[in-house]
């Protein structure tokens, strides 16, 4: 079965199939390493040099996930009319958030009460593409300087804290605060991934999608990506070497250099700080750069990944947590804590369940392994489908 000719734009493909691949590692270590449901991987009194770079790699996934759905959202559009792209948007938004509730809280958690909820990246694509679906009627010049402003000024709101369940504090957990809430009934609400900088992010990256208008000369794109990937880096560490703006945490001096420089490039994603996104978005755009002509058989495994994320991401969530079931039945330990209630997370159930990383690393790389050719499969299904409106949703 071989990859057939598709006239989507593979190095944005590669890189979404490379941040799909990683994303994978941080789930695998958040159902298997030891510790992992309870233990911060980048607490620099506990964390090591291996296992904060096993997560910090993985904040890539989310801002460049969020930055090509905008990107993507600006090359449908490009063939369509701006209510057709309305319509789009604001119908996929509103399915995407009504999976993140009922189909990702359930593979997440096997908690067929819902006990648990946890708004993660899904919902907040999901509220980002419906925002998205109106901002678009505005001048691109004007999109792209709400986007700048809502990543670059955010962290000014970092002090506004609120608590309870009032619909305005509700409404500030939605938007720029992440927060757990309990309910008098045993039931809890995650609100993790506050949207304000992710509707920036999603911005930038539809006006950005305007690189890869075919009438765009690739010479040109080529020193765009270039000078704005080393742009981001350079200002990534400008304004965390100042270290008075631009993360809710300032990093400070450790008893180790080593620590010292975790604590550096410990950046704050909840909600993604201006440094997590320069750091994360500037790389990003070097690969863009660094990808565009290159064709081998890696990228060739990447695209499969890249051109069915929707699929990759529901699907591997699920097998990681039926492999950590399988691990616990076989290794030991009560199975049944692997259905996340409440109950388990308030009496640590889990706290002293895992492995170490190396087979971490061994159940990522197998389930890679064993998503690559249903992945493939279901690539080759929507190409030779295109016709199929659905499949646009999935």
């Amino acid at each position: 079965m071989s990859i057939i000719k598709s006239t989507r734009i593979e190095s944005i493909d590669v890189l979404r199939g490379v941040v799909m691949v990683i994303m994978a590692l941080d789930h695998v270590r958040d159902y298997f390493h030891y510790g992992a449901f309870f233990n911060d991987p980048t607490n620099l009194e506990t964390t090591t040099p291996f296992l904060f770079f096993t997560r910090f790699i993985t904040h890539y996934c989310a801002p460049v996930f969020i930055f090509l759905a905008g990107t993507s959202a600006f090359l449908y559009g490009s063939k369509k009319s701006k209510s057709q792209l309305f319509k789009f948007l604001f119908t996929r938004g509103l399915w995407l958030v009504f999976l993140e509730i009922v189909l990702n809280n359930l593979f997440w958690w096997f908690n067929i009460n819902y006990e648990f909820i946890a708004l993660q990246v899904i919902w907040a694509i999901g509220l980002c593409m419906i925002l998205l679906s109106f901002l678009i009627y505005l001048p691109k010049k004007l999109l792209l300087l709400i986007g700048v402003i809502l990543i670059a000024c955010h962290n000014l709101l970092d002090g506004i804290v609120l608590q309870g369940k009032s619909f305005t504090s509700i409404l500030w957990y939605i938007l720029h605060q992440f927060q757990f809430v309990s309910f008098e009934n045993g039931r809890m609400i995650a609100f993790v991934y506050p949207i304000i900088p992710w509707v920036g992010l999603i911005s930038l990256g539809y006006c950005f999608g305007t690189f890869y208008n075919k009438d765009f000369d690739a010479t040109l794109r080529k020193k765009w990506l270039l000078r704005l990937g080393l742009g981001a880096i350079l200002l990534f560490f400008v304004i965390r070497g100042l270290n008075v703006y631009g993360d809710l945490v300032p990093w400070t001096e450790q008893a180790t250099t080593t620590n010292t420089i975790l604590s550096f490039f410990k950046v704050t994603k909840y909600p993604p700080s201006l440094s997590f996104l320069l750091i994360t978005i500037g790389p990003a755009l070097l690969f863009l750069y660094g990808i565009e002509r290159v064709k081998n058989k890696i990228t060739d495994f990447l695209l499969v990944f890249g051109r069915v994320p929707f699929f990759f991401y529901f699907i591997h969530v699920l097998v990681i947590h039926v492999l950590a079931i399988i691990g616990m039945l076989i290794f030991g330990g009560n199975w049944k804590n692997m259905i996340i209630t409440v109950d388990v997370f308030n009496n640590a159930k889990l706290l002293d369940y895992g492995y170490s990383l190396f087979v971490v690393y061994l159940v990522w790389i197998g389930v890679i392994a064993l998503l690559y050719f249903p992945s493939k499969k279901y690539m080759i299904y929507k190409a030779n489908n295109k016709d199929k409106w659905w499949l646009s949703y999935l």
